[in-house]
């Protein structure tokens, strides 16, 4: 039986590698920084994590992940900033707090080393957000171990901010609306990061199984809640002035909305892959209103 580590276990794609891996027969051990976390159900739906072990340990802090991968087949690691907490820069997560697993995955002689980065990256490395998750690509790259580096357009928890919006009343939408996306289900794309574990491919590209426009996304929200909708656009030039007014005092947070200011205005579709809709998404979400 192959032994895999999780890394980014308590995050959204990271509880459900968790429970894909454990479905196919993988012993699993899970790092967590705070395993209390462990045994409950995620802020997005996300399943409890099941694991055959837990490790705890940051990151960050190198002293204490030093056995981290004894005895460990893959590595799995979804690690990255996704809500700002603390003073971490991405520099210091999203680059070096892989780069610190990657050195002891190296000197333990894992088998194989699973990514998840940015998808059309190439397009927004100017970014620090992306550059931080590419600059650990290629270090990587240059290891010398096996590794697939997986790309999604979206997740499907990302989503739930126009569910959020809609439930308030309003959605607000940066430019014309008509950026295309095929965002992906957790547990779509955890097969994607598992059945990754036995291909040969370097890269792998995923999204969702239905393509939509920005708008159509926020008229889904809508229609799903039973609400008339009401959508506003924020002009592309307000949202650039916005980010220019912002980075002087905070460069983390300004460097977050210009992403996302930057993916709106293009289009991120990848090869369909799995079945669970957006719509479904949105249904489960009503009963609890489950976004924060």
């Amino acid at each position: 039986m192959q032994r895999v580590l999780v890394a980014g276990a308590t995050g959204y794609l990271g509880r459900f590698v968790v429970k894909e891996l454990k479905e196919q027969g993988y012993w699993v051990r899970a790092l967590a920084r705070n395993p209390e976390k462990l045994n409950r159900l995620g802020v997005f739906m996300e399943p409890p994590i099941i694991a055959d072990e837990v490790f705890v340990g940051g990151v960050t802090k190198p002293a204490s992940i030093q056995r981290l991968c004894d005895n460990i087949d893959i590595v799995f690691s979804s690690i990255g900033i996704t809500r700002q907490k603390d003073k971490l820069t991405y520099r210091d997560v999203d680059y070096q707090g892989n780069k610190n697993i990657l050195d002891i995955a190296v000197e333990s002689s894992v088998k194989k080393f699973i990514y998840v980065s940015v998808f059309n990256a190439h397009l927004y490395e100017h970014l620090e957000i992306v550059k931080a998750h590419e600059d650990f690509v290629r270090e990587l790259q240059s290891s010398g171990l096996s590794y697939t580096i997986i790309r999604p357009t979206g997740y499907f928890s990302d989503m739930s901010v126009f569910f959020k919006m809609a439930k308030s009343g309003w959605v607000f939408l940066v430019g014309n609306g008509k950026g295309q996306v095929n965002p992906i289900h957790g547990a779509d794309l955890a097969q994607v990061c598992v059945n990754a574990i036995t291909r040969d491919d370097n890269e792998i590209s995923a999204g969702g199984p239905i393509t939509y426009t920005e708008r159509e996304i926020a008229e889904l929200a809508f229609a799903i809640l039973a609400k008339t909708p009401r959508i506003i656009r924020i002009p592309l030039w307000l949202t650039q002035a916005a980010v220019k007014a912002v980075s002087p005092f905070n460069k983390q947070t300004s460097d977050l909305i210009d992403f996302i200011v930057a993916v709106a205005q293009g289009d991120a579709v990848a090869p369909k892959t799995g079945v669970n809709t957006l719509a479904d998404y949105y249904q489960e979400l009503v009963p609890g209103i489950r976004t924060r």
